[in-house]
């Protein structure tokens, strides 16, 4: 169900390739990590991935999205958007996963959910406003992914999106879709 007023076009969301962080199973929202050598390789994979001949392509400006993007897109101009960053989560930032507070609550000294949902939206509307006529892929974080979720497809965050598989979100009849390319 949608619940928040469509972007002007579809657009591809890629979460970046596996870092240390999920290779060890710890909290890292805003704390940069570096890609893992498997995930340079999930990142390099996305070079078979037969991707339109014009897109616009944007990235958080974290270094494991950025790196992503590199190997994904070799020389291809990349545009950095701080709104694409993955979520806060204040005090639990470097914890394991499993305690990890849910999704709803604030976390102390980080951002809550709504805002991430809010950030999200006005993100990926004024990025697919301004790319005319070329696909808008985005290499970005699994919070990123699942607040689309919730705004444009299922109206819930689902499961966390694998690395370095693009999910097409595609606009027909006045609804978004997701599905891996």
């Amino acid at each position: 169900m949608t619940t928040a007023p469509l972007p002007a076009q579809s657009f591809c969301l890629i979460r970046h390739g596996e870092t240390t962080a999920n290779a060890e199973g710890f909290i890292a929202g805003v704390t940069d990590v570096p890609l893992t050598d498997f995930g340079r390789d999930q990142a390099q994979a996305l070079l078979d991935v037969p991707w339109p001949n014009e897109v616009a392509l944007y990235a958080s400006p974290m270094s494991r999205a950025q790196e992503t993007a590199k190997l994904a897109f070799p020389g291809q101009s990349i545009q950095t958007h701080p709104g694409l960053c993955e979520r806060d989560w204040g005090i639990f930032e470097g914890r394991p996963l499993a305690e990890q507070p849910a999704r709803e609550a604030t976390p102390p000294q980080g951002e809550s959910w709504p805002d991430m949902i809010q950030r999200v939206q006005t993100t990926i509307t004024e990025i697919c406003a301004a790319s005319t006529g070329r696909l808008p892929v985005l290499v970005c974080h699994s919070g990123i992914i699942r607040a689309a979720r919730v705004l444009w497809t299922t109206g819930h965050a689902g499961d966390r999106p694998p690395n370095a598989i693009p999910l097409l979100f595609q606009k027909a009849n006045n609804a978004l879709s997701e599905r891996a390319l």
